[in-house]
């Protein structure tokens, strides 16, 4: 495989999807952007990894020269069902009457299916400061209003099944067991993730033992991708940008989610999450809890072995140096073990030296 090959092909997509797109979008008085920061930088690895839910743009432009907008487009099968997909969840969050709480949602300006193009556009909306940038106190304020929303929705009759089964994904404990039983067998397997291996059967081992647990706090919506780039928040009203990753699954997986990634962005944040289920929860949700750190914890270590196989110079040893790294944030949440700071900052420092120009432009606005 030479250095340039998935950059390439996904540089060649891009570039054939926009000339036909641009015309269609401006029949709808839509003009795009000249930069575009999500189809730069590491995107094209994204799409390399993940290839199941097939190619699609996601682009910022203007409609009638005063809204800004995202667009979604794309002419592939799979990328046309993961469009469809989030349309329809996003209308069924809306109508789902055992929420107490539903997610605000961009206004939708357009959808379309024209040229073999399914595309939809979206009104982008602007914040005042990012997510990242407030103060700990409001971010937790934030974050803990946006879980209490999911947790709102449980799926708890049978009546509730029937209005969800035919639009979201239900995991059970048995989904989750297989699925990080496949990210251990795949990791272990490679000579990327071999390190991993005994770390991973232990993991595996521990979350077998709490199945139960697992189980018992099944049934509720959550956001399997719930980071600050796919919420904003305008006059203190979240809005909820990727509707494709909601599912009914166990309660803490989108905390999870949010959980790992603030290691990285804020340890204040993600100590005080945790404390906040130890003090106001039973021992059994902050056991669930760490469970499903655990297991998202797995999934993307396999990610960046994957990676890995795909990547070869500077991005490369980067993407090496983060199987390392969260191997060692899986150990410690193993071990119930607060992460040294000095271990987030000296993979950050890797990082960012080893990040390329674009991918330091696209990370810029994502958190």
């Amino acid at each position: 495989m030479s250095e340039q090959n998935p950059k390439e092909i996904w540089e060649s997509y891009c570039k054939e999807e926009l000339a036909s797109l641009s015309p269609i979008l401006e029949k709808h008085n839509i003009t795009l952007d000249e930069e575009q920061k999500h189809i730069s930088g590491e995107r094209y690895l994204m799409q390399a990894v993940t290839t199941t839910s097939g190619r699609k743009l996601i682009l910022t432009g203007v409609y009638n020269g005063t809204t800004s907008v995202i667009i979604k487009a794309t002419r592939e099968e799979g990328g046309k069902k993961e469009i469809e997909h989030e349309r329809n969840c996003r209308a069924v969050l809306h109508a789902i009457d055992f929420a107490a709480e539903v997610f605000h949602s961009p206004p939708e300006i357009l959808y379309s299916q024209e040229n073999n193009f399914t595309i939809i556009v979206t009104e982008f909306i602007d914040q005042e400061i990012q997510f990242t940038d407030r103060p700990t106190t409001e971010q937790f304020q934030f974050a803990l209003r946006a879980f209490k929303g999911q947790e709102g929705a449980h799926a708890t009759t049978a009546k509730h099944m029937r209005v969800i089964k035919n639009t979201f994904e239900a995991r059970c404990k048995d989904d989750y067991l297989t699925m990080f039983e496949s990210f251990k067998e795949n990791i272990s397997n490679s000579p990327e993730g071999a390190g991993s291996r005994l770390l991973l059967e232990k993991a595996y081992k521990e979350l077998k033992s709490q199945e139960t647990i697992i189980d018992q706090y099944t049934g509720f919506l959550t956001h399997t991708d719930f980071v600050p780039h796919n919420i904003r928040i305008k006059d203190n009203t979240i809005y909820l940008l990727d509707h494709s990753s909601l599912t009914f699954g166990n309660k803490y997986e989108g905390w999870a989610r949010f959980l790992n990634f603030m290691v990285l962005y804020n340890q204040e944040l993600e100590n005080w999450l945790v404390e906040y289920v130890k003090l106001n929860r039973t021992q059994e949700e902050t056991t669930s809890l760490r469970m499903m750190r655990v297991y998202r914890l797995g999934e993307i270590i396999w990610y960046y072995v994957r990676a890995t196989q795909k990547s070869v110079g500077d991005l490369n040893t980067l993407n090496s140096a983060r199987i390392t790294f969260w191997s060692e944030i899986l150990r410690h949440t193993l071990e119930d073990t607060p992460v040294p700071p000095d271990v987030t900052e000296n993979y950050k420092n890797t990082r960012d030296s080893l990040r390329s120009e674009d991918e330091k432009k696209r990370q810029k606005g994502l958190h």
